[in-house]
């Protein structure tokens, strides 16, 4: 989902990027020129060469914050065709100068929100959460409608693991503007994370509406729906996705997963075993075997012992007599 932000990003980003260089080509003077050309390299996606032009015109009117905007925003560029080309290490350049150029624009202009805005979206791509939302609260501060603030901001406090705050910013985001896909993508996953399953459904739901051939969002209704314990729907959710990307192995595996939590739910319960009557002792046992012994050998000291007893009881006669 990082990549489809970034790529929202940036197309945000060239919108609002046009706009402001056509105001800025009336004002600045000799950098108008470089302005302008900087725009339209960026829009045919030569970010090196926007820079370079972007350069020119700063140089031209170092004192203009628009200058280091739309340069901040072809390094921001720059940087996620690098990482889409495997240059980490490139990426890491731009985007650090990107946030050099957005802290120079606020530096120039600090009741404007546009820097901090600017800011907070490049250190949430780089996953500084804590800084981003900082930015982006200030942005709001000095401009409270913004959807793209709220919605960044919003994605901040997931960052932060702040769920609520989260499902509050991205709902007033989509409030301002409810075709924005990545927002009720986010508030689904913050919902998820607050065990809030109905509400995800239906915002996964609406993603799906918009985009049926998106097999990530059937994906994720059906990982909801497992959690809901609705499996027949989960398991529709994830045969429609294979349907659509059937090397998905991910999915596969959700799918048996579920598939078997299905089987589980619906088995019988096991038939109970009678249990067995021990059978009862017989008289062949130790304690028989035994008290046997014992009768045998109080016999034996009787007869053995017999004679004697009588001799003892005659002389015992003698004595009386």
């Amino acid at each position: 989902m990082l990549n489809k932000q970034t790529i929202t990003i940036a197309t945000a980003s060239l919108l609002w990027f046009a706009i402001v260089g056509t105001g800025l080509a009336k004002q600045a003077g000799g950098g108008a020129a470089h302005m302008q050309r900087g725009i339209d390299l960026a829009q045919q996606k030569q970010y090196d060469a926007a820079i370079a032009e972007f350069t020119k015109a700063i140089e031209a009117n170092p004192k203009d914050p628009r200058g280091y905007t739309n340069r901040g925003t072809a390094y921001r560029q720059a940087a996620r065709a690098a990482e889409a080309a495997g240059d980490a290490a490139g990426a890491t350049t731009r985007y650090t100068a990107a946030i050099t150029d957005f802290s120079k624009e606020i530096e120039l202009a600090p009741k404007d929100a546009s820097g901090y805005l600017e800011r907070g979206q490049t250190e949430y791509v780089l996953r500084q959460y804590d800084p981003a939302f900082a930015d982006l609260n200030k942005a709001l501060e000095l401009k409270p409608d913004d959807a793209l603030a709220l919605k960044f901001r919003g994605s901040a406090e997931i960052g932060l693991s702040q769920w609520d705050k989260a499902v509050a910013d991205l709902t007033a985001a989509i409030q301002k503007d409810p075709n924005d896909a990545i927002s009720y993508d986010r508030r689904a996953w913050a919902n998820r994370n607050l065990k809030n399953y109905d509400p995800a459904v239906a915002d996964y739901t609406v993603l799906i509406e918009k985009d049926p051939a998106d097999a990530e969002h059937l994906v994720k209704r059906g990982a909801t729906y497992t959690s809901l314990q609705q499996y027949e729907k989960a398991i529709a959710d994830y045969q429609v996705a294979l349907n659509l990307k059937p090397d998905d192995y991910d999915t596969v595996q959700r799918l048996q997963y579920v598939q078997a939590m299905l089987a589980a739910k619906n088995a019988p319960p096991p038939t109970a075993t009678p249990t067995a009557t021990p059978p009862k002792p017989g008289l062949i046992t130790p304690l028989n075997i035994g008290i046997a012994i014992a009768v045998l050998i109080v016999i034996a000291v009787i007869e053995r012992d017999g004679p004697m007893v009588v001799q003892i009881a005659n002389l015992t006669r003698l004595w009386d007599f």
